[in-house]
Order: structure tokens, then sequence, then C-alpha cells
């Protein structure tokens, strides 16, 4: 009982484990952000992130920079942006509160809309390019009516001087001291003027006189109150300056919804109409037509269209556009900015609901300026048809391939005149006319061209037709010659008539220092004309050149010969041999023979020096690979470049499967100099490397130790002892394979006897490796549960068949 509980308990704490990660990775910790990859965040985490910033009234903009301060990277960063900006456009007010920037006015202004469909017009109240914010910064209007809360700024100036900045009550007056109230309020900035200077004239005499002037300017204007009614994406009550206009309110509000008309926009002030805007005027004339200053409790009224029709197809701009009354269809068409380059001109078809049902109508060109749209007409413009009605096509052998108009009675005579006549190689037994039939399909008409150049037969050309005139060198494969060997450039040559060896060594860049001028093959082409099979494939003549390549036999050369130049008998470069480290002359030192030995090229060296630390001497060989070596070589590492998804162990993974160039050859250089000759003293090869290094005076352990060092040798010390001194093994080591790499390159393992383990003797400048101990792969969760599974399952056959 105590089992199962415990069992149970053990059950609920795992699960709960399991939860609280899971919820711990669905949060984004907005305080260090380097490790968020953007792509791999769902939209629900975005909005969280969004959540953080919400309250704060942050702007997209100022997110990401917050978000790059906290470790995001750059590109991440602008990936959220984008995210951020995708779910605001998408998502619904409520949930996207989030400002888009942070320098917008106090004026009220709409949230670009998605609309379901594309009504010319609705673009203008959509952009932020276009603003229509009025300007304050302008000379008070002449007409300007004033009112409570402006303020007008009076400047006396002359033999008598005075400032007053003073603001018109809501009675209607203003107060100038020692004058006394003016009434304003209802009157332009002239009258007001007028009616102030006559009040001053009683205070200041000399204004009459002209010797004091006044100057009576508008400074802060006040606001007034819009009412902006029907049809409109946002109605309500606007605050806007004294100067604005209908369109500043207009674009305040949104501009008209979907069902609001765009023609037909109502001024109304005193409950009585005052004017009327077509916003089509703006947008294709550029006029503000009655335009005009608002004044407060002014109303504008966006009614319900009364004829919308969409255009669609071939226009510039496709989209729903607002007819007026009798307004024709050719009206519309310079709206949507007239037809593309490849539309259908010559009608339109036109979708129109009836009470019923839809009917389909073609309207001629010529009645566009006539029919006029009802409301839901849908007007489709074709595109023209892809093909031509007066083309031929002429290819191949003449001078001036190309496309020609097909005119009346052109035949093929008078076609290759145009195109400036046969080329010198044109085939002109044979040519072909592929003519276009009735039902599409392709006929093919040979000609033999030397009867319709000297005119014994024509050939009337149709619609369509397209004639292909060949060349004689496009009709035989393609004449080269090639050589390989010992020249400067080898490869493949055009053939030309009379060539000569000679002429294709020159061409080829002139002959190596290697070449042989005596042993030149040439391997021509077994020609065989079918009736007898040969086991010949080609004719090899033997061929030999002189030292100015003067000709020394008659032998031209013959399409697809292949000559070879090969190299003199025994001629081989200098080979080298670098030595380097503690020798009296490092460098590199040529090969002089083949049988050049260590000892021999360290004699040249000078010898070792009395630094140079013999024992620790390496010879390092690179192994020199034919042609199709490295071929092969190379053809290996791609496939394993392309398998190998850890790039980081890449080399070492080639040099498993492939092999290293270099090895480390181990030699004793103590023996060789104390017996040149002998059979430790090495025949050197091209690109060895020998290198003797200052005498060594540490021991390096390092592997599976506590603690990897150096530690100074001792002949006293034991391999035991060295790793003692490191910290001794750690718990991975697997300490039966310890094994020591001496100074010199060679290697030597660990022995076993029983239980006991000796290790190699330790020389100066030794590495004492401690290899990993392979660690056993744990048995997973799963494959507990598929055993524990079998196993009952077993048990369970077993009593049954034992029942």
């Amino acid at each position: 009982m105590v089992n199962k509980i415990s069992k149970v308990v053990f059950f609920l704490f795992f699960s709960l484990s399991v939860v609280y990660s899971v919820a711990q990775q669905s949060n984004i910790s907005v305080k260090n952000l380097s490790n968020v990859k953007v792509d791999e965040l769902s939209d629900d985490q975005i909005k969280q992130f969004m959540g953080e910033f919400k309250n704060s009234g942050y702007s997209v903009e100022q997110i990401e920079k917050i978000a790059i301060q906290r470790k995001m990277p750059t590109t991440e960063a602008q990936k959220l942006r984008a995210r951020i900006e995708q779910i605001v456009n998408t998502s619904e007010p409520a949930e996207t509160e989030i400002s888009r920037s942070t320098t917008e006015t106090s004026t009220p202004r709409k949230t670009p809309k998605q609309t379901e469909k594309r009504i010319f017009g609705d673009d203008l109240f959509n952009t932020t390019n276009l603003t229509f914010e009025p300007n304050l910064k302008i000379a008070t209007p002449a007409n300007y009516m004033l009112g409570p809360d402006d303020e007008l700024v009076i400047d006396i100036y002359g033999y008598n001087e005075a400032t007053y900045k003073l603001k018109v009550t809501p009675e209607g007056y203003i107060r100038i001291p020692i004058v006394g109230p003016v009434q304003v309020a209802g009157s332009t900035i002239e009258q007001a003027k007028r009616k102030i200077i006559t009040q001053l004239r009683g205070i200041y005499s000399e204004i009459s006189q002209g010797n004091t002037s006044v100057n009576i300017t508008l400074g802060a204007i006040r606001s007034i109150k819009i009412h902006i009614i029907g049809e409109v994406n946002t109605p309500g009550t606007y605050t806007l300056p004294s100067l604005a206009t209908v369109f500043n309110a207009l674009y305040a509000s949104g501009g008209p919804n979907q069902n609001g008309s765009f023609r037909n926009i109502m001024i109304i002030r005193n409950g009585k109409p005052l004017a009327n805007i077509d916003i089509y005027d703006f947008l294709m004339k550029g006029e503000l037509k009655n335009n005009i200053r608002l004044n407060d409790q002014d109303v504008i009224k966006i009614p319900a269209y009364e004829t919308r029709v969409e255009l669609v197809g071939e226009i510039k701009r496709p989209a729903f556009y607002e007819c007026k009354s009798g307004e024709p269809l050719s009206a519309l068409i310079k709206y949507a900015g007239g037809y593309t380059d490849v539309a259908y001109k010559e009608r339109i078809k036109v979708t129109r609901n009836t009470g019923k049902e839809k009917s389909v109508a073609d309207i001629p060109n010529e009645m566009l300026s006539m029919f006029i749209p009802q409301t839901g007409d849908v007007f489709e413009i074709g595109k023209i048809i892809s093909r031509y009605e007066n083309r031929v096509i002429i290819n191949g052998a003449v001078f001036r391939p190309g496309t020609y108009a097909l005119e009346q009675g052109m035949t093929l005579s008078k076609l290759i005149k145009k195109a400036d006549g046969l080329k010198e190689d044109a085939f002109t037994t044979r040519a072909i006319v592929y003519r276009l039939l009735e039902d599409n399909s392709t006929e093919i008409i040979s000609v033999d061209l030397n009867e319709i150049l000297n005119g014994s037969k024509d050939i009337e050309l149709k619609r369509e037709d397209m004639i292909t005139i060949n060349s004689k060198l496009a009709l035989k494969e393609e004449y080269n010659i090639e050589i390989k060997g010992e020249v400067l450039n080898p490869g493949k040559y055009p053939y030309a008539e009379n060539a000569r060896v000679e002429d294709l060594i020159v061409a080829a860049g002139g002959l190596k220092e290697n070449a042989s001028r005596k042993k030149i093959e040439i391997a021509r082409r077994f020609m065989n004309d079918g009736s007898v099979v040969s086991k010949e494939s080609a004719t090899i003549i033997n061929y030999e050149v002189t030292e100015d390549l003067k000709n020394t036999k008659d032998i031209h050369l013959e399409p697809f010969d292949l000559i070879t130049v090969y190299s003199i008998p025994g001629y081989s470069t200098q080979k080298t041999i670098r030595i380097e480290g503690e020798v009296n002359y490092p460098g590199v030192f040529a090969i002089s023979s083949k049988t050049d030995k260590i000892s021999d090229v360290l004699k040249r060296a000078g010898g070792a020096n009395d630094f140079a630390f013999i024992n620790g001497a390496t010879l390092i060989r690179t192994k020199q690979l034919t042609e199709a070596e490295k071929i092969i070589r190379q053809q290996k590492i791609e496939a394993l470049t392309k398998e190998t998804k850890d790039t980081t162990r890449l080399q070492a993974i080639i040099d498993r499967e492939v092999g290293s160039l270099t090895t480390i050859v181990g030699i004793d250089l103590k023996k060789v100099l104390d017996n040149p000759g002998s059979k430790y003293d090495l025949l050197v090869e091209d690109g060895d490397l020998i290198s003797i290094p200052s005498v060594k005076q540490t021991v390096k352990v390092s592997g599976e130790v506590l603690y990897p060092v150096r530690i100074p040798y001792s002949q006293f010390k034991s391999c035991a002892s060295y790793i003692r001194g490191s910290g001794g093994y750690s718990q991975r080591a697997l300490k039966k394979r310890t094994y020591v790499v001496y100074a010199n390159g060679s290697a030597k393992a660990s022995k076993r006897f029983l239980f006991i383990t000796f290790h190699p003797k330790i020389k100066p400048g030794a590495e004492i490796i401690v290899p990993t101990k392979q660690e056993r792969q744990r048995t997973s969760v799963s494959e507990i549960v598929g055993i524990a599974t079998s196993i009952t399952t077993l048990m369970v056959l077993v009593l049954t068949l034992t029942k």
C-alpha cells in the first residue's frame, strides 16, 4: 500500500513539473531577449509581448528600439516589428491599441481600415502622406469672422507706445485698458480693426494726426465644434481650429465609409444647406471647389451613395466608382485613368442586376458617351488577343532574320530580299516553311531555295508563316582538333583547312620545357563505311618537330584529330626538403639525388647546434598524389561535406575517412647521426619537413585528468607520478588505455599483465594522454515502458498456457 501511494505521489509531482516547464516556455521574458527567435513565436506570444508595453503607450518604432536595447539581434527586432504591425492591421481595434506614432496632433484621426472592396477616393483618407492639416501660420484672412476665445494683438506705435493682447469674451467684446469694451464678435478682422481704431482715437489724439499708428492682428485662434453625420467612418462632434476647412474635417473623421457618397457631401450652416463637395473634382482636377472655411456648429452630412458601379479588367485603376445622375460611362473610364496598353477597346461587357436575376450586354466603343450606368453595374474591359493579323517570320542564314509585316502579294523571294538576302553559308537545297492551318495545326512545306532564287518557282506567304533557312555549318558536327600533353594551353581548338601540328602547337602557346620534339602522336578517327566491322578505333601517326617548329612532314590535320605531346624521358623538376629548428643553417634544401638521406641533408644544413634536442626531432612527410588520386580524393571530400552536418568537426571526419596528406614519421635522429647510412637513416622525399626542437624540460599531461598541466621533467618520475601531479584521473578516465606521445612524434601505449598496468617510459618533451571512457547509453523512459510491457505480455502468455 505504501509503495502504491509513493508511486502516485511521484506521478503527480512529475506531471506538475512538466506543466510548470511548459508554462514557463510559453511566456516571453522581456528582460533579456538575446535568445528569442521571432519565427518560433505564436501570435498569442507576440500579443503577450505587446501587452508589456500597451499601457505605456509605446509606438511600434519604440518597441523595436527597446527590444534591441534588451539584447535582441537587430534582424530579430525587425521581424518582431513586422509581426506586431501585421497583428495591428488584421486584429480588431480593441485588441491592438498600440499607438502608431508618438507625434500625432490632438486632431482626431481614424486608423486605416481594412476595406472589403476598393472604392475610388477612399485612399485619400487612408494615407499619412496627405494630411489636410490646417495651416495656422498664414496671414489672417480679411473675411475671417471673429468669435469668443479669439485673441487680438493691438500694437500702438509712434508718439504713443502700447501693446495689448486681448481675448474675445463669451459676450463678444474685448476690453481695452482705459478705452473700455469694444464689440467685435460677428465682425470680420477688417471691420473689427475700424471699430477699435475709432475707439482709440478718443484716447490717442495723435492717431488722427498720423503721428501714431495702430496695427491689429489675430493672435491665438479659437476652436470650433463641427458635427459630422451620415455615412462616415467615425461620425461625431470634432473640435477643430477655426481656420479648418471641409477637407480638414473629412480627414479627421476618416472620410466616407463603404456606403458613403464621395460626390454629394453637404455642408449645413444654421440649419440650411450651404454648399456641396464633390471629392472627384479634387482627385481628377486638383480643385478644392467649395472647400469653405467652417464655422462653429457647422454640420457636414455624408449621405449614402445613389449609383455605384465597378470597373474591372484592363483598366488602369480597377475599383468601384460613384456616378452622378446622367453621367455617362466614358466619364467613369476617365476617372479610372483610361485603358491599359493591352485593353480590348472595341466593346465593354456589362453585367447588370435585374429585378430577379443578372443580365449581360456588350457596349460598343462608340456608345460609351451615351450609355448611362445603373447602380450595381460591373463593367469588364477585356484583353486583346495574343496573335498577329499580318506577321511572317524568317530565321536562320539570312542577314536580317526576324519579324516582318505581311504585305499584299508578298512571296518568299520578296521576304528574302527584305531580309537583305541569304548568307554565304546558307543551305539552299532545302528550306522549311511552317504554316498555320485553319484548325491551328501546323503544316510543313519544303522548299528548294535554288528554284526560288533563279525565279523558276515562288511561294505566296500567308499570315503567321515561319521560314527557317539553315546554315551548312549548323547541319554538320562542329569541327575541332585537340592537343594534350606538354603544351602551355592544352585543349580543343577550331579546325581550319591546311592546319599542321606546328600551327596547333603555336595556337596552344608553344611547348613546355620538358616537351619532347621527337615523340608526338596524332590519333585520327578511323573512318569506316559500315560494310565491314573493324576493331580499330583510331589511326596513330608518329610526328616530330624541329626546334624552330618548321614542318618535317607533309601531313595536314583533319577534323577531330587528337595530338599528344609527350615529355622527355627521365626529365624531372627540382625536389626540395625543409629543415627547421636547432640547426646551423635552417631553410629549404634541394634533393640532389634519389639516394639522398637524412644525414646527407643535415650535413648540408651544418648539423645540429648546441641547443638541439636530438631525441625530439620529427619528420613530417607530405603525400604526393597522382592526378587520378587527386580526383578520387576530391570526390570523397565533396561527398562527406554534403553528408556531414557537424561542420565544426568536418576536417577531423575528412582526415579519418579520407586520410590526411601529411603524416608524422617517427625517427631516431641520434642513431641517424651516430650511424649515417644505417636503416635508421631514411631516404628523403620531395616536400619533407625535418624539425629539430630545442631542449625540452617538461612533460605535458592531458586528457581525462583533473588538472591538465605541464610538469618539469625528472628521470626519476614514472608515468603514474606525472598523472598524480596533474590531480589524478577524472571519473571518465580510461586508465588502462593511457598512452605517451614522444617529442619525435612516435607513440607508445600502456600494457597490462594480469591486473597490473605497465606505463611507457617518460622522456623529456613527451605528452601523457589519458583517453575518455565511453559512456554507456542510458535506457530512456519509453524504452523502460516498452520492456516492461513486453515482459508483462510474456508473463500473461505463460500463465495462460500453463493453466
